[in-house]
């Protein structure tokens, strides 16, 4: 019991007196996760507008791929990722294995189904005659579509913040595609793991603290920003 205190009052001691390290593998954790957020949200967004607003005869086909991509194994993304990424892979030229880039490319990969899905619910539970009306007042069909979108807004923001606490999250694509090597691809997470590994309790401590102190706030921000909106 005492070893576990001295872990958490040095652990809260790396965390108030600045250390450059928890610093650093913080604040690339919050670049990574954000850059795959927006790339995921840039692209899962249309996505979830043609889902919520269209119907077409494979639409149930993609939504059943988009819900069952909600479980993928993050190992088994990021072992894909690793063979397409690696020098004998069809994308090896590039590059970008063990790199943040390569971390962003596989988190934004991960997160696109949760965005799409909880953002289309949203788009599909605003009523129908926002749209007819929007027609009637003379707006285009893409215009339709915005007004849709703004109506939905608050479930959209919902489905960003779950696709950035899913990524800030995550390890197992970190890992395999990151490396996880200090000064250059540690996040939260990577280092959480292997620092438990080595036997850095108090800096496993303090970055375990760091990250679920960004889950919560993030989460409790947005849960009360939606009551205000209401």
């Amino acid at each position: 019991m005492n070893e576990i205190m001295d872990g958490l009052i040095k652990a809260f001691q790396l965390i108030f007196s600045g250390d450059p390290r928890v610093i650093e593998i913080t604040l690339r954790s919050l670049y990574v996760s954000g850059a795959a957020t927006l790339i995921a949200t840039l692209w899962g967004i249309p996505i979830a507008m043609v889902l919520g607003l269209r119907n077409f005869r494979t639409k149930f086909i993609l939504k059943g791929i988009c819900h069952a991509l909600l479980g993928i194994p993050t190992v088994g993304l990021g072992l894909i990722l690793y063979l397409f990424l690696s020098k004998a892979g069809p994308a090896g030229f590039f590059g970008l294995l063990y790199t943040p880039t390569a971390i962003i490319i596989g988190e934004a990969i991960l997160i696109t189904p949760i965005i799409v899905s909880l953002a289309t619910a949203a788009i599909e539970n605003v009523d129908p005659e926002i749209v007819n009306q929007a027609k009637t007042l003379g707006a285009s069909e893409s215009q339709a579509s915005v007004t849709v979108l703004k109506e939905a807004m608050a479930g959209v923001i919902l489905a960003g913040i779950a696709s950035f606490n899913r990524a800030i999250a995550e390890l197992g694509v970190a890992q395999m595609v990151g490396g996880n090597i200090a000064g250059s691809t540690e996040v939260l997470t990577t280092a959480v793991s292997n620092e438990t590994q080595r036997g850095n309790i108090e800096l496993s401590i303090a970055l375990a603290i760091i990250l679920l102190t960004l889950v919560f706030v993030i989460s409790i921000t947005v849960n009360v920003y939606q009551r205000r909106r209401k």
